[in-house]
């Protein structure tokens, strides 16, 4: 990986200058820990502090000290980003809580910095860059569980040795890995100042940024800094100019329509103060969400990292560590709603747990996967079209656009049973809203959809529909298709070879309603 990652005119280069797309996941929960990966139910045992708290108070100190030391071990290994590799993926971001590196007495801790070198030394055999994530800053930037702040308070703007202390490790990160070119970038803070303090404190947080970016500059110039908007990274108020010219702004999305409309303002910006983005956060949503939110990035040319790679008991990442039988009562125990498990028997649901972690012995689920690269096996809900615009992703004669979802482009996106108006629910259920929301083509109209094949083979297409009276080709090629069942449509392909094509959907009635396009592998003749 010669060269550093790095941005020029408002775009990202690889170290050799070529244009590149970031495309990754996050290690999240490794060190940092958050409670609802772990199954704890808000407000209990959420942050780090908090569910180290509740680990001693199970098992006391020594035996706690034991299980975190083989969590670091066994949560992420070679394993795990070997798998990232092989996926796809070509970056991972690395949340990392200060606490790991640095004490209260601002002194640097080896061994935490040594795991954050392993993960380096495992992405450069893997050909993965690494974005340096500091999700938990002394005295934390959010004041909620995410940044592990002692008092649940954004103290990291209210108390000048926290600020100190902040700059201080960033300055010592920039030491350490000044000549390491798989480190992609530093990101200097995680989703600072949501809620109220978005307000309270913008100004100090463009201060901060100012001075981490000159602490850094000292002693490196040629890793590439991202900052982060407030309110989640939503919120992009404070970039009214660009503080370092090799730096790239991240935002994050979750829980929204995915759309243009709602990126746009992060496209203008970047474009007003020639910078390239990064959509640093994304994910903890269903497939349907998921596969048209990274079709959106893609289409736009915007980096992205999806959040995250393994928890415990999830549909929403790759990989699920399976719980053991114990863990309910643990879980039940921090809610208050059961029974302290004594500590022989916290002790062995523990090791069990840990047992449990390792990628092999995962759930693993290659839907998700599949959603982000739309890679089939997968289906698409038919509202999950490109985003490259009329005449390529889409053409209608007379497309009427839903007001609160993707109202720029000419596609009548209409709600099954009739429902009119309303807000939509973008929310993280198994299927969501494209069980509810129908594409209606008239009689020449067509909708197109990505896919992107592994390997050559032959696929075969079923679209959900109502009448069953559509034409289906895949890069301009007609696929032949039959009835398959009620209000089904079904085709095969001829041999695809590997790479993106593109499946598009006409009308020939005056009226086809579209839900879905499942595409797999076809069966054996």
């Amino acid at each position: 990986m010669e060269g550093f990652v790095h941005a020029s005119a408002g775009r990202l280069l690889d170290g050799l200058g070529e244009p590149l797309i970031l495309r990754g996941i996050a290690l999240g929960n490794w060190l940092l820990p958050e409670g609802y990966m772990w199954k704890f139910e808000h407000p209990k045992a959420q942050s780090p502090r908090e569910i180290e708290a509740l680990i001693d108070d199970l098992v006391g100190p020594e035996l706690a000290a034991e299980f975190w030391q083989g969590f670091r071990a066994t949560f992420v290994t070679e394993h795990d980003i070997g798998r990232i590799s092989a996926e796809g993926m070509n970056h991972v971001r690395l949340p990392i809580n200060s606490r790991v590196v640095m004490d209260d007495a601002g002194e640097l801790i080896e061994p935490g910095l040594v795991l954050i070198d392993r993960v380096i030394d495992w992405c450069r055999k893997h050909q993965l860059w690494v974005v340096l994530d500091l999700h938990g800053a002394p005295g934390g930037q959010t004041g909620t569980n995410i940044d592990d702040s002692p008092h649940r308070a954004p103290e990291l703007f209210t108390v000048e040795r926290y600020r100190a202390l902040t700059i201080k490790l960033w300055r010592a990160l920039a030491v350490r890995y000044r000549d390491e070119t798989v480190v992609a970038a530093y990101d200097l803070l995680n989703e600072p100042l949501p809620n109220e303090y978005q307000h309270l404190y913008a100004g100090q947080l463009r201060d901060l940024y100012r001075e981490l970016t000159a602490a850094i500059r000292e002693v490196d110039r040629n890793h590439m800094i991202s900052y982060e908007g407030t309110h989640w990274a939503t919120n992009w108020d404070i970039f009214t100019e660009a503080w370092d010219s090799n730096s790239i702004l991240q935002f994050h999305k979750y829980w929204s329509a995915p759309d243009r409309a709602s990126i746009q303002r992060y496209i203008d910006i970047g474009r007003e103060l020639g910078l390239p983005i990064y959509m640093g956060e994304g994910g903890e949503n269903n497939l349907d969400w998921i596969q048209t939110a990274f079709q959106l990035y893609d289409d736009c040319g915007i980096s992205w990292n999806f959040w995250t790679w393994k928890k415990i008991d999830t549909f929403t990442s790759p990989c699920s560590v399976v719980a053991p039988s114990g863990w309910t009562e643990i879980t039940d125990y921090a809610a208050g709603k059961g029974a302290k498990p004594d500590c022989a028997r916290a002790h062995q649901t523990l090791n069990e747990l840990l047992d449990a972690m390792p990628l092999s012995r995962c759930t693993y689920h290659p839907e998700v996967i599949s959603a982000i690269f739309r890679r089939p096996p997968l289906t698409i809900p038919a509202f999950g079209f490109g985003f490259r615009g009329q005449g390529e992703s889409y053409e209608t004669a007379a497309g009427v656009p839903m007001p609160t979802f993707r109202s720029d482009d000419l596609v009548t996106i209409r709600r099954a049973g009739g429902v009119e108006g309303g807000e939509l629910d973008w929310n993280r259920t198994p299927r969501g809203t494209a069980d509810g929301l129908l594409v209606r083509l008239g009689p020449g109209d067509w909708v197109a959809y990505d896919i992107v094949v592994s390997s050559s083979s032959r696929f075969q297409i079923v679209v959900a529909l109502k009448p069953p009276a559509l034409d289906i080709s895949i890069d301009g090629t007609r696929v032949d298709v039959e009835s398959a069942a009620e209000a089904t449509l079904r085709g095969t392909t001829h041999q695809l070879d590997a790479g993106r094509h593109v499946v598009r959907l006409t009308g020939l009635a005056s009226e086809t309603l579209v839900r879905s396009i499942e595409v797999a592998p076809a069966p054996a003749s």
